[in-house]
């Protein structure tokens, strides 16, 4: 009788041990965000007087919520050609600071990968812009950068990408899973002296065109589409919009 009180007893206490450690269930925070509430609330912020949005990308890049030059998502902003850290009036090969077009001919004297492009054969082989060339980092402070081809295309992969308008203005809304999102205004560009609007948005990129070194990769918005695979002519006048990575 006694063991088969003590083996009743034994099974009891067993049981309550069981229940005791049993690891509860997480929260449910509601939606599809898959408990990414305190991220957004957490990274949602500002940097160096500049405002950014995290828009749960696996990479962790955070992007800047108005173009440089700008004071809300729907400016325009400045303008600025590829490796040149100030907007000016004149976008032509004869300004740019890191070329030229001559008799027919492309005369660079940084990023190139092919001495067809290089002056008197220059090759560098430099593939992404270097520091004291990036606008962003220049304008905003060294925790800024313009954002890679690979950043720009991984934006555009990871979230829903709206041709539409936001307060009277033409752009592209990409909406994250997280709920966030980001407007990028159809803010043209410069060709020379004459600008291009007409809902068209040229942003650079800071990858170089290694195939064709005078024109560098960026993100195209046109009146009924966007997409990344579109590479310009460096020496044009385009906007910037910039990231950061803080975690």
């Amino acid at each position: 009788m006694n063991n088969t009180i003590k083996a009743m007893a034994a099974i009891v206490l067993m049981l309550v041990f069981a229940v005791s450690c049993h690891k509860p269930e997480e929260p449910n925070n509601g939606g599809n965000n898959g408990g990414q509430n305190d991220s957004i609330v957490d990274h949602n912020d500002t940097l160096n007087g500049h405002d950014y949005v995290d828009l749960g990308l696996p990479s962790g890049t955070l992007w800047a919520i108005c173009n440089l030059g700008a004071d809300a998502p729907e400016d325009f902003g400045d303008y600025f050609a590829w490796g040149e850290t100030l907007s000016k009036e004149l976008y032509d090969w004869k300004s740019y600071k890191y070329g030229n077009f001559v008799n027919e001919r492309y005369e660079l004297n940084k990023y190139c990968s092919d001495s067809v492009y290089g002056l008197n054969g220059f090759v560098d082989n430099l593939t992404l812009l270097e520091p004291d060339d990036d606008a962003a980092r220049a304008l905003w402070g060294s925790d800024w950068r313009m954002p890679t081809r690979d950043e720009w295309e991984e934006l555009f992969l990871n979230t829903t990408n709206t041709i539409t308008t936001q307060n009277g203005v033409n752009g592209c809304l990409l909406t994250a899973s997280n709920g966030n999102s980001l407007f990028l205004p159809a803010s043209g560009y410069w060709w020379g002296s004459e600008f291009n609007g007409a809902g068209i948005g040229i942003y650079w990129s800071s990858t170089v065109n290694t195939e064709f070194p005078y024109r560098s990769w960026g993100f195209h918005i046109n009146p009924d589409s966007s997409h990344v695979c579109g590479s310009s002519d460096r020496n044009s006048g385009q906007s910037v919009r910039a990231v950061c990575s803080v975690r």
